[in-house]
C-alpha cells in the first residue's frame, strides 16, 4: 500500500513539473509576442534628413548672386573684397550677405525636390538645412520654405563646407546618426559619414561613386546644362541686329570688293562677341528684373539652367576675342567697338533706368553698329543715313519700352511697371514712336529728292516705294505691341514675323531695282 502510494506521489510530482515547464515556455512565448508589438518598427523618422542649399535645394549659387548684386548696387566695394578674403571665406560671405538685399521668393528652387521634403515632412521626418551659405541667407530661405527644423550654416568665423560640416554633423546627430541630400563631389566627405545619401542633379554614374561611401536612398537626376543652353545666353537671334554693320557696304555698292566684303564680315563677327559679352552682363546684373518678367525668366542664368558663375568667365573672354578681331580690321573700327561696349555696360548698370534716356541711348547703340560699318571700310556714313537712322531706332526702341509696359499691364494690371515706367506712361510712348517712324519716312522721302539719290540710283524713281513700304512696316509694328504680342525686339520679331519679312524683302528688291 505504502509502495503504491509513494509511486502515485512521484508521477504527480513529475506530471506537475512538465505542467510548469509547459507553462514556463508559453509565458515566455508570449512575452515574446509582446515584446515585439511594442518594439517601435524599423523607420526613418527618428533619423533627420539633412540638406544642402547650392545646386541642391535651389538651382543657383547665391554667395555669387550676391557678390553680383553688391557690385551692381555699390560698385566701390570692389576694392573692399580683397581685404575681406584675407578675414577667411566664413567672414567674407558674411559681409557680402549682410550688405545686399535679398528675396527667397525669385531663386530658382528644384520643385521636384522641394515637393520630396514636403512628403518627408508630412510624415514626421525632422529636415535640417546645412550650408556653406551665410545664416542670413539660409534664414531666409528658411523661412520662406518653411520646411526646415533648424539650420547650420557659416556665421561669419566657420566656413561650414566639406571637413567642417561633417565633423558638426556628426558631433550633432552621431556618426551614420543622419541622411545627407547634396549634389557636388566636394560632398563627398559628408557622405562618408551618413546613413544614407539622397544624390540631387547629377548623373547615375555619380551616385554609382556615392553608394561607394554610402547607401543611397533616391536620386533626382536634373537636367545638365549643354551646348544649346550656352548659345541661347548668347542671344544669337539678336546678332541680327549687329548686320547693321553691312548697310555702309551697300549704300556704297562695294559688295563686289572682296577686301571691303572680308572686312565688313570680320566686323560683324567682332559685334556678335561683343554685343554677347553685353547680353551676358546684361543678365547676370538683372537676374532679380529678369525672374519677374513673365518671359525673361525663362533666360538661362534666370531659370538657373547654367550657373552664373560661367556668365563671370564668358563675358571677359568674348570681349577679348571680340577687340582681338576688331583690331585686325583696323584701330578706328576698334574704338568704335570699345565706344559701343562701354554705352552697353553703362545701359546695363544705370541707364536703362532712366526714363527716355534709356530710348535715346538704345537708338544709339543701333546707330553706332551702322557707324562701325563705315569705320571698317573707311568710309565716312552719309549724312543721309545719319539724319534717317537716328529717328528710325528711336520708333524701334519706343516700341520695345511701350511693348513690355503693355505685357506686364495684361499680367500685372495697371500697378505694372518696366523699368522706371508706368502703366500711363503708354499712351505717350506710342505717341512719340509712332512720331519719331513717321520722321524717319519723311528723310527717305527727302532724301529720294535729292541729288545724292539721283547720282548713286540709276532709276531713282523707283525708290519711292519704298516710303509706304517702310510706312507700312513701322504702323505693322506699333499695331502689333499694341496688341502685346511684341515678345521680342522689333527687329529680332520682324525676323520672325511673316507680314515684316515679305515687306523687308519687298524694300530690298525694290532698292536693287533702283540701283540696276
Amino acid at each position: 500500500m505504502v509502495s503504491y502510494i509513494n509511486r502515485r506521489y512521484r508521477a504527480g510530482i513529475v506530471a506537475g513539473w512538465q505542467m510548469a515547464q509547459h507553462a514556463i515556455s508559453e509565458i515566455s512565448a508570449l512575452s515574446e509576442k509582446g515584446s515585439d508589438s511594442v518594439r517601435p518598427p524599423e523607420s526613418d523618422a527618428h533619423v533627420p534628413l539633412v540638406v544642402d542649399l547650392d545646386g541642391t535645394l535651389v538651382k543657383t549659387d547665391l554667395l555669387v548672386e550676391c557678390l553680383v548684386s553688391l557690385l551692381k548696387d555699390w560698385p566701390r566695394y570692389l576694392f573692399a573684397l580683397p581685404s575681406w578674403l584675407l578675414l577667411g571665406k566664413a567672414a567674407f560671405k558674411q559681409r557680402i550677405a549682410h550688405r545686399v538685399s535679398f528675396d527667397p521668393r525669385l531663386i530658382p528652387y528644384r520643385s521636384e525636390f522641394v515637393e520630396y521634403l514636403k512628403k518627408k515632412r508630412a510624415h514626421g521626418r525632422s529636415i535640417v538645412l546645412a550650408t556653406g551659405n551665410d545664416e542670413r541667407l539660409a534664414q531666409h530661405v528658411a523661412d520662406h520654405l518653411k520646411l526646415f527644423d533648424s539650420i547650420l550654416a557659416s556665421d561669419g568665423s566657420v566656413n561650414l563646407s566639406g571637413e567642417r560640416k561633417r565633423e558638426r554633423l556628426v558631433s550633432r546627430f552621431g556618426e551614420k546618426g543622419f541622411d545627407y541630400a547634396a549634389n557636388a563631389k566636394c560632398d563627398m566627405v559628408v557622405w562618408s559619414s551618413a546613413r544614407k545619401a539622397v544624390v540631387v542633379n547629377q548623373s547615375p554614374q555619380f551616385a554609382k561613386a556615392v553608394g561607394k561611401v554610402t547607401k543611397v536612398e533616391d536620386t533626382f537626376e536634373g537636367r545638365r546644362a549643354g551646348w544649346t543652353d550656352y548659345l541661347s545666353a548668347l542671344r544669337p537671334r539678336h546678332w541680327l541686329k549687329n548686320l547693321l554693320v553691312f548697310v555702309p557696304l551697300v549704300a556704297t555698292h562695294g559688295f563686289h570688293q572682296v577686301t571691303l566684303l572680308e572686312k565688313t564680315l570680320t566686323a560683324f563677327i567682332a559685334f556678335c562677341c561683343c554685343a554677347s559679352s553685353g547680353y551676358l552682363f546684361n543678365d547676370a546684373v538683372d537676374l532679380s528684373v529678369d525672374r519677374r518678367h513673365p518671359q525673361k525668366r525663362m533666360r538661362p542664368f534666370a531659370a538657373g539652367r547654367l550657373p552664373l558663375r560661367d556668365a563671370l568667365i564668358m563675358i571677359p573672354a568674348l570681349v577679348v576675342l571680340g577687340c582681338a578681331l576688331s583690331l585686325s580690321v583696323s584701330r578706328l573700327f576698334l574704338g568704335v567697338v570699345l565706344l559701343y561696349y562701354a554705352l552697353t555696360l553703362t545701359y546695363s548698370l544705370r541707364i536703362k533706368r532712366i526714363v527716355l534716356l534709356d530710348v535715346i541711348v538704345l537708338a544709339g547703340l543701333y546707330t553706332l553698329r551702322i557707324v562701325a560699318g563705315s569705320a571698317a571700310i573707311a568710309v565716312w556714313p552719309s549724312e543721309w543715313i545719319l539724319a534717317f537712322s537716328p529717328f528710325l531706332f528711336l520708333s524701334l526702341a519706343f516700341v520695345k519700352r511701350y511693348s513690355e509696359l503693355v505685357i506686364l499691364r495684361n499680367s500685372d494690371g495697371n500697378q505694372a511697371r518696366a523699368r522706371d515706367y508706368e502703366v500711363s506712361d503708354a499712351e505717350l510712348l506710342a505717341t512719340n514712336g509712332t512720331v519719331s517712324g513717321y520722321v524717319a519716312v519723311l528723310v527717305l522721302a527727302l532724301y529720294i529728292t535729292s541729288r545724292t539719290a539721283k547720282v548713286s540710283y540709276g532709276r531713282h524713281d523707283l525708290l519711292w516705294f519704298l516710303c509706304p513700304l517702310l510706312l507700312y512696316w513701322l504702323t505693322h509694328i506699333w499695331l502689333v505691341a499694341h496688341r502685346g504680342r511684341m515678345l521680342e525686339e522689333p527687329l529680332v520679331f520682324a525676323l520672325r514675323d511673316w507680314t515684316s519679312r515679305l515687306l523687308i524683302v519687298l524694300m530690298m528688291v525694290t532698292a536693287l531695282l533702283a540701283a540696276a
